[in-house]
Order: C-alpha cells, then sequence, then structure tokens
C-alpha cells in the first residue's frame, strides 16, 4: 500500500498496464527457475482453460486498478474493508457454486458481516462502491480459479499473458502521445515502476511457500493482517476520516471475521486429527513409509494459493 504512492506521478491507468507487463516478466523468470513450462504449455495447449484464465485475468486486473486508485485517492480504509470482505465473498461463492456448507458459526459470521457493511455504508453516506468492487471482483476470480484448477505459477502466467497485449498497446500509446512518465521523470521514478511486477510476483510466491509451512487453518486467520494494517495505516498515519459509525461497522466486521476465523481454525484442527487417523490406519495396513507420502503431499501443495484469491 506504501508503495503505490511512490509512483502516483504515473496515474492509476498507467500503473495498470506497467504492472501487468512487468507482471508477466517476473512470472517467467519464476516459470524458469520452478521449471514449470511443460505446466504452461499445457495450459495454453487448452482453449477452454485458456478462457477461462481469461476471465480470471479481467477480474484480477480490473481489481488491480480499482485498488490503485484507491490508494492514490485517499481511500485506504474503504478499500481495507473490501480486503476482509474477500474471504467471506468467496465462503458464499464456494456454497452457491460448488454446493460447499457454511457451519452455523460461519453463517452467522456471514450475516454480521453483511450487516455490518450497511452500517459502514451509512456512515459513509453511500454505499462502499470501492470495497464492493473488490470483495466482488476476487469473488469471481476465485470461483474461475477453482473452475479451471490450473497450477498456480502457470496459471497466473498465462492470465498475465492474457492482458499483456492490451497493457503492451496502452504503454506504447501513451509514449507515442507523449503522455506516459516511464523514462521521462527520470531513472527513480522508472526503476520504481518496473518494481511493481516484483510488488506483485513476490507475495504470491510468498504465499504459495507459507502454505507448504504452515498450517491452512493459520493461514487462513493470517490472510486478515493485511486489511488490518491497511486499515490502521489509512486511519491513524494517513488520517482519513473514520467516523462513529465506521468505527462501530469495521468493529462489527472484526467481530464477525473472528467469529469466522476461529471456527475455521476448529474445523480444520478436527479434519486433520481424522486425516492422521486416517493415514495411520492406511500405513499399518499397507506398510507405507512416511518418506514418499510425504514427497507426494508436498510436491502437491507446491503452488497451492499462488494466483488464487490473493488480495490486489
Amino acid at each position: 500500500m506504501l508503495y503505490w504512492p511512490l509512483v502516483d506521478a504515473a496515474g492509476p491507468d498507467e500503473l495498470l498496464a506497467h504492472r501487468v507487463v512487468w507482471s508477466l516478466l517476473f512470472c517467467l523468470v519464476f516459470g524458469v527457475a520452478l521449471r514449470r513450462w511443460r505446466e504452461l504449455w499445457a495450459l495454453l495447449r487448452r482453449p477452454v482453460v485458456v478462457g477461462l484464465l481469461a476471465v480470471a485475468s479481467v477480474a484480477l486486473t480490473v481489481a488491480w486498478g480499482v485498488y490503485i486508485h484507491a490508494v492514490n485517492t485517499d481511500r485506504v480504509v474503504e478499500s481495507s474493508l473490501g480486503l476482509y470482505l474477500i474471504p467471506l465473498s468467496t465462503a458464499l461463492v464456494g456454497v452457491a457454486v460448488f454446493g460447499e456448507r457454511l457451519r452455523p458459526l460461519q453463517w452467522v459470521a456471514v450475516g454480521g458481516a453483511a450487516g455490518a457493511t450497511v452500517v459502514v455504508a451509512v456512515g459513509y453516506g453511500r454505499p462502499p462502491w470501492i470495497a464492493l468492487a473488490l470483495c466482488g471482483l476476487m469473488a469471481v476470480y476465485a470461483l474461475v480459479k477453482k473452475r479451471t484448477a490450473a497450477p498456480a505459477v502457470a496459471g497466473f502466467t498465462v492470465e498475465c499473458l492474457v492482458a499483456t497485449p492490451v497493457a503492451l498497446a496502452y504503454v506504447g500509446w501513451l509514449a507515442a502521445t507523449g503522455h506516459g512518465t516511464v523514462g521521462v521523470l527520470g531513472w527513480r521514478h522508472t526503476a520504481l515502476v518496473v518494481a511493481s511486477g516484483l510488488m506483485t510476483a513476490v507475495p504470491l510466491i510468498a504465499h504459495a511457500a507459507t502454505i507448504n509451512l504452515l498450517p491452512l487453518a493459520v493461514v487462513g486467520v493470517l490472510q486478515y493482517l493485511n486489511p488490518t494494517l491497511q486499515f490502521l495505516l489509512g486511519a491513524l498515519v494517513l488520517d482519513e476520516p473514520v467516523g462513529p459509525a465506521r468505527w462501530a461497522g469495521f468493529a462489527a466486521i472484526w467481530v464477525a471475521l473472528l467469529v469466522f476465523a476461529v471456527d475455521q481454525v476448529r474445523g480444520a484442527g478436527v479434519g486433520a486429527v481424522e486425516e492422521r487417523g486416517v493415514g495411520d490406519r492406511a500405513g499399518r495396513v499397507e506398510g507405507a513409509g512416511e518418506e514418499p507420502a510425504r514427497h507426494h503431499r508436498e510436491h502437491d501443495l507446491e503452488d497451492v494459493g499462488l494466483g488464487k484469491a490473493v488480495p490486489p
């Protein structure tokens, strides 16, 4: 969040175009480093999957643009509300589309968050369009990504690949008409804009690595750290106005998320115990060694989370 104001001279549209282009470059670098070329080629040979990833690319790119606009127009607090709502909206997509089930406490949390959003809207005097746009776009992104079941690095590379021609054309138009800032405002500005690709790719890779290192329940709770820090920076450091109604709305959202996260951790703990029990019984019956199972599990989890519903 603190990065985007450093390059606000470029404007949200130019920043978005460069973010797409440089994200593709860094994705290709990571693809080479992780040896994901076969997966990428396999995806490109499946037109239906490429089409779905193109839809995901549009949703993610628009979400990026909305987020950049929010930060550069002093609406950080409102954008943090959208990031808080992403996990809950994604859960509702799972229920509506994939027939997943929420436990009673999770339904309570979702209902509480919906009511809290209304309270925040009253505080703003209007619907929080940026927050609603972010959570809606990322819910669509999660839905399409789950449909494709594409490997993380390869899938995200295809998404960037689909958007890059349009982004390159726009960057070229800006340069031709003299409206571009990259290469014009000095090397520092240019280097910071180029770094937007790194600022995008590294968190995604780190998210995937975190899933390998920590229980998924812990990862699910940690995803609320980002919007919390953004809210605190917006309210306490950037002095964005947060009236009593907004504080009340955010407090209600925090309570709802706490209920949701606690129930999620409890559910994951029960599932892990059951899974270990089944694994132990299977190991005793088949005499399977632990090392092959561990290798298989790590291979399956290696890309989990990258290119999923990660905050913008």
